[in-house]
């Protein structure tokens, strides 16, 4: 699988392996240039994630430095590899604040990284962005989170999937807080439809054996295995599944397949069938998305694997922050705070996207979508999703002092 999966991703410009404490950059910092930082895993078990999500990143700046900049200004990007660690993170973070003084920071795959770093940056009073999926309740008025919550996405997945394929699931989940709440909230919405969860298996995310799992789904016999994997190594389970057999017997869903382009790794077998759903496909079929694809091969190179959720989140996240630089008018991290919590709209490659002000975190289209033939077809579009889980427990406009991350009540 490594060889496989190095071959699929060497094409996948700014990649390259980092050393522990040198800044990495596609744009050279000037002395007046507004500086902000790119905290990604370019190495370890979450790269596959990562690195489209700095390339993203580079593409996006690179845009807002062609339009003129901002401010008068260029904006420049200084880039560390944490390297899936959650020590380098905080020392990242906090360097990142200190000594390369930027201006707002994006960053973080895990919750366990979005929790190391987003305390450094209140702390240290720069702005932090977090682009990824993840189990909702992030209460801080410092941070914006572009990704998807449970009751955007994965309310639309589970009754599709419960009407089309049955009412017994079996869930396998990263053994992290993400895949504990969001089995949780998979449970919460299969109840809804009068299904159930059979069983749940959780999995370090260095596992990459799943024989015994197997095995055990087989005697369950479900409707239907949902999934909420991650990284590299959980990327064997698909491989596995297939080899038993199983893909022909027993259909998959799943809240994180794709974003590490698993589908493009895996062969056409593996992959085909799997259902998901997210707020953006490459195949989103708009004059928006297609510009911005082209534009990403016209800088990545035509054979880039994919562009997935994630690199699309953080695209839309550096783009709604130089928004808010502009209303505020200033670097100012208030009167930017405060410009963002106008309900800042930024029209990307995903669809609308909405800064909620109450939360701040993005109301979103989402598509459910079939993997077939190492494409995504969309099943079904819901507009503006908003991220009522989160808004049930934040309100930063009653209480702007809040800094947590509550776990809501499921």
């Amino acid at each position: 699988m490594t060889i496989t999966r190095r071959k699929v991703l060497k094409s996948l410009a700014g990649a390259a392996a980092v050393a522990a404490a040198a800044p990495l950059s596609s744009f050279a910092k000037g002395s007046d240039d507004i500086v902000i930082g790119s905290l990604h895993d370019l190495s370890g078990g979450l790269d596959i994630l990562g690195k489209p999500m700095q390339d993203a990143m580079q593409l996006a700046v690179q845009e807002i430095n062609d339009a003129g900049g901002l401010l008068g200004k260029k904006v420049s990007i200084v880039t560390m590899d944490p390297q899936s660690n959650m020590q380098l993170y905080a020392q990242y973070a906090q360097q990142m604040a200190l000594k390369d003084k930027v201006t707002a920071l994006f960053g973080g795959i895990t919750s366990a990284s979005r929790e190391v770093i987003r305390p450094v940056m209140k702390r240290f009073n720069a702005l932090y962005f977090y682009n990824t999926q993840y189990e909702g309740g992030v209460c801080d008025r410092n941070t914006f989170c572009t990704g998807q919550t449970p009751a955007q996405n994965v309310d639309k997945l589970v009754p599709y999937v419960t009407k089309r394929w049955g009412k017994k699931i079996y869930i396998l989940a990263a053994d992290y807080n993400y895949g504990h709440i969001t089995t949780d909230w998979i449970k919460k919405y299969a109840g809804q439809v009068d299904a159930t969860v059979i069983g749940a298996d959780f999995f370090p995310l260095d596992v990459n054996q799943f024989g015994p799992t197997i095995q055990k789904i087989q005697a369950a016999k479900p409707d239907m295995v949902i999934s909420v994997l991650v990284g590299g190594a959980h990327m064997a389970f698909y491989r596995q599944w297939a080899a038993a057999g199983m893909n022909k017997k027993i259909p998959m869903a799943s809240t994180t397949f794709n974003n590490g382009n698993e589908h493009i790794v895996l062969s056409k077998d593996e992959s085909d069938g799997i259902v998901t759903a997210f707020s953006y496909f490459e195949s989103i079929n708009s004059p928006i998305n297609k510009g911005f694809v082209d534009r990403w091969h016209k800088k990545y190179g035509a054979d880039y694997p994919y562009i997935g959720e994630l690199a699309a989140a953080t695209y839309q996240g550096v783009h709604l922050w130089a928004m808010g630089v502009k209303k505020a008018g200033s670097l100012d991290r208030m009167k930017m705070i405060q410009a963002l919590e106008t309900g800042i709209s930024f029209d990307g490659p995903s669809g609308k996207v909405t800064i909620d002000p109450v939360t701040h975190h993005c109301v979103l289209d989402i598509q459910i979508a079939e993997c077939k033939d190492k494409k995504w077809k969309i099943l079904e579009s819901y507009k503006q999703q908003k991220p009522v889980d989160t808004a049930a427990v934040c309100n930063l406009s009653k209480t702007p002092n809040e800094n947590k991350q509550f776990v809501i009540k499921i």
